[in-house]
C-alpha cells in the first residue's frame, strides 16, 4: 500500500524557516510528480509547489522566493524548505504523488507560524 509520510513541521517565529520532508513507500517514486499542498482553516487547499519526475519546479506566487521545493529520489523524499515564513503560512501541509490516474495523499504536517 502506497505511503506518504510527512515531517518537519512545527512552530516557528515569523522570519524562521522550516524544512518539510515526505517520504514515499510502495511506489515508483521517480514516476510520479510530487507536490505540497497546503489548507488553512476555513480555506480551501492550494498548491504550494510541485515538482516534475524530470526535476521542473513550479510554484505558488505567494511562496516564489521564499520556499523551495527538491526531491531525492534514491531517498524517495520530496522537501519544501521554507524561508521568511510568514503567519499568513499558518497550514497543514500535504505531500501528493501524481502520475497517470494515480493520486496519493500524506496525512499533512501542521506548520505554525506565530511569535
Amino acid at each position: 500500500q502506497v505511503q506518504l509520510v510527512e515531517s518537519g513541521g512545527g512552530l516557528v517565529q515569523p522570519g524562521g524557516s522550516l524544512r518539510l520532508s515526505c517520504v514515499g513507500a510502495e511506489i515508483s517514486f521517480f514516476l510520479y510528480r510530487m507536490g505540497w499542498y497546503r489548507q488553512a482553516p476555513g480555506k480551501t487547499r492550494e498548491l504550494v509547489a510541485d515538482i516534475s519526475s524530470e526535476g521542473m519546479t513550479n510554484y505558488a506566487d505567494f511562496v516564489k522566493g521564499r520556499f523551495t521545493i527538491s526531491r531525492d529520489n534514491a531517498k524517495n523524499t520530496v522537501f519544501l524548505e521554507m524561508n521568511s515564513l510568514k503567519p499568513e503560512d499558518t497550514a497543514v501541509y500535504y505531500c501528493n504523488a501524481h502520475w497517470t490516474s494515480r493520486d496519493f495523499w500524506g496525512q499533512g504536517t501542521q506548520v505554525t507560524v506565530s511569535a
